[in-house]
């Protein structure tokens, strides 16, 4: 189970994880028969064809029902990038520790959690380090990216998935609309996710009076090249964080699902800059706060205020070192072959 970089590196796909990829409990119930087709095809798959090792990549619910067939079957579980059982649910490390032969996480904060619990558990570092380990050159990208005699270049980055985009691009959009007319020579630009076309962005901004550049294929690019960026929550902060680039973290879900996670949720951030942290560094606009009002404030002080931009790429800089080392692919490869000689590796999750 995976997708289009998956099957490039030689993986046969069963099932595409685009048409399940969604975010928040209510979302997760619209794709009840997506998920159900996924589950039949691939516990079929395993009972035909039992592989040595099962590798599940995040994705926890779905992926704890496929351990327990795995494990049923005698086929060893290797767990790749924890569930964030220690932010929410954390009853849940027991069926991790009942199912899961090892683990490999990927947040420093995660292996001493587990370690409490007496799992096999592995810090192999996060991987992006290795699809960032040579970053564009800030000038170069600068370059490519600004329009001659622009001011500022703002990023937005409303997420990868479809609900993500109908539910934050008008919020984003909203706040640039405010910024502009503080600063009528600001720019912005969204970097589309491989798993979105630009067509998807089309509508909303036809409706809108100045320009927002739509670029495929340098999300990497187009963020270093910013003096900042409005983005979702999830894997884009750290991607910010390892390239230095000063943001605002913006997420809402549907109410539903904000009232049933708020009283499971046992972390003060949901921006991974500040879980690893520990404390704020990133302002955070989350459900009823994420009004463009209050976002565009933040941005205001912080463009109007270089030297807090500044001091945001230096605490940014201390998150990229406390991320490990490039070389994670090959660490996590080595302990699946470590425990057979012979795998066929079952992705089930979005890396």
């Amino acid at each position: 189970m995976g997708g289009p970089l998956l099957e490039g590196a030689g993986a046969e796909i069963i099932v595409d994880h685009r048409h399940l990829s969604v975010v928040g409990l209510s979302e997760v119930a619209g794709h009840a028969k997506a998920i159900y087709r996924a589950w039949r095809t691939i516990t079929s798959h395993l009972h035909r064809h039992p592989p040595n090792v099962v590798v599940l990549i995040d994705f926890p619910d779905f992926n704890f029902l496929l351990a327990r067939v795995a494990k049923r079957l005698g086929i060893r579980v290797f767990y790749y990038i924890s569930p964030q059982v220690w932010a929410w649910r954390s009853g849940r490390v027991r069926t991790i520790k009942r199912l899961v032969d090892e683990m490999a996480v990927i947040l420093p904060f995660e292996a001493e959690f587990y370690d409490r619990y007496n799992m096999k558990v592995h810090f192999v570092g996060h991987p992006l380090l290795d699809v960032l380990a040579s970053p564009p050159p800030r000038e170069q990208v600068k370059a490519r990216y600004r329009v001659a005699d622009s001011g500022h270049l703002i990023g937005l980055l409303p997420g990868s998935r479809q609900s993500e985009i109908r539910s934050l691009l008008p919020i984003f959009l909203d706040t640039a609309e405010l910024l502009r007319g503080q600063f009528p020579d600001i720019s912005f630009i969204i970097p589309v996710a491989p798993s979105l076309n630009p067509s998807s962005f089309e509508a909303a901004l036809s409706s809108r009076e100045f320009p927002v550049r739509l670029v495929t294929g340098d999300t990497h690019g187009v963020v270093r090249a910013c003096d900042l960026i409005l983005t979702v929550s999830g894997t884009a902060t750290l991607e910010a964080s390892i390239l230095r680039t000063p943001m605002i973290i913006i997420n809402r879900v549907s109410d539903l699902s904000y009232h049933l996670g708020r009283h499971l949720i046992r972390v003060n951030y949901i921006g991974l800059p500040n879980l690893i942290a520990g404390r704020r560094i990133v302002s955070e606009f989350v459900q009823n706060d994420a009004q463009p009002e209050l976002i565009a404030g933040e941005a205001l002080n912080l463009l109007r205020h270089p030297e807090l931009l500044e001091q945001q790429r230096q605490e940014l800089g201390r998150i990229r070192g406390r991320l490990g080392e490039p070389g994670v692919a090959d660490r996590v490869a080595r302990l699946v072959l470590q425990m057979n000689t012979v795998v066929h590796p079952i992705e089930t999750g979005g890396s």
